[in-house]
């Protein structure tokens, strides 16, 4: 059966699956184009308030592009154009994600996978996860804006440790560098997730809009950024229903409900 990508919205919670467990979750080109446009689709669903990332199976988060299809998608500068538009479409669509993102890590999170990884909001693995970034044993090239992600995650010595050496971490390694928030039992991953998308989904939507825009400018270059926009989104969440909602809650002593408006 060919790679896919599964998608599934439980109440507040988006769950997006990445389905090819005998390449160890690698991504077709058709998986990588399908990925964007459920992250398109979520953010538009106003029920979503917080999105999950996984791999089929307990053996692999994802193990970025399947290289195995290069020779039929990118054998020609038109594929490989096509190859690298889908590419960016998906980045985008997950980096610039309006809603909170987690990636729910189980086995092994390699090459492109740990950097789908890293464009993630929240990390949490099992203690059998494995990390790597094997570029310099394929003799492949990581561009300004893949480093970047991870250097704002681990800094520039533990980024060039990974890069540099090209070996396998382990989870206990990768939350001593930063690259993960979490270690768990494996067998308790899941269900920690779920708690904290649970708690996630209660808080306030633009409130979490605001902050996630802020942050994102703030790792940009100072001459990049637009922190104008993320003082306007500061702006509406004092303007907005949900600021009330949180006063009023507060002062009645109960668990505020917000509505993202």
């Amino acid at each position: 059966m060919p790679g896919r990508i599964l998608t599934a919205i439980d109440n507040s919670v988006a769950t997006l699956t990445f389905d090819n467990p005998e390449r160890h979750n690698s991504l077709s080109l058709q998986m990588w184009q399908d990925a964007a446009s459920a992250l398109e689709r979520f953010a538009e669903v106003q029920a979503v308030r917080v999105i999950v990332l996984t791999g089929s199976g307990a053996k692999s988060f994802a193990s970025g592009a399947d290289i195995s299809e290069f020779d039929q998608v990118r054998d020609n500068a038109q594929g490989a154009a096509i190859y690298d538009a889908s590419l960016d479409r998906f980045w985008k669509a997950l980096s610039d994600h309006p809603k909170p993102t987690i990636a729910m890590i189980r086995g092994y999170c390699i090459g492109g996978g740990l950097n789908i990884a890293a464009c993630c909001d929240l990390r949490v693995c099992g203690e059998n996860s494995r990390f790597a970034v094997p570029a310099a044993k394929l003799g492949l090239g990581y561009g300004a804006a893949t480093l970047r992600r991870l250097m704002a995650l681990v800094g520039p010595q533990f980024a060039l440790e990974i890069l540099l050496t090209a070996r396998q971490f382990t989870s206990t390694e990768a939350f001593q560098m930063g690259l993960v928030n979490r270690v768990v039992p494996d067998a308790e991953v899941e269900s920690y997730v779920r708690g904290i998308v649970e708690s996630i989904a209660k808080n306030a939507p633009l409130t979490m809009l605001a902050a996630k825009r802020i942050i994102h400018e703030l790792l940009k270059d100072p001459d990049a950024r637009d922190l104008a926009a993320g003082e306007a989104l500061v702006k509406e969440c004092f303007d907005s229903a949900d600021y009330k909602e949180g006063r009023r809650a507060f002062l009645e002593k109960r668990k505020p409900v917000f509505t993202g408006r």
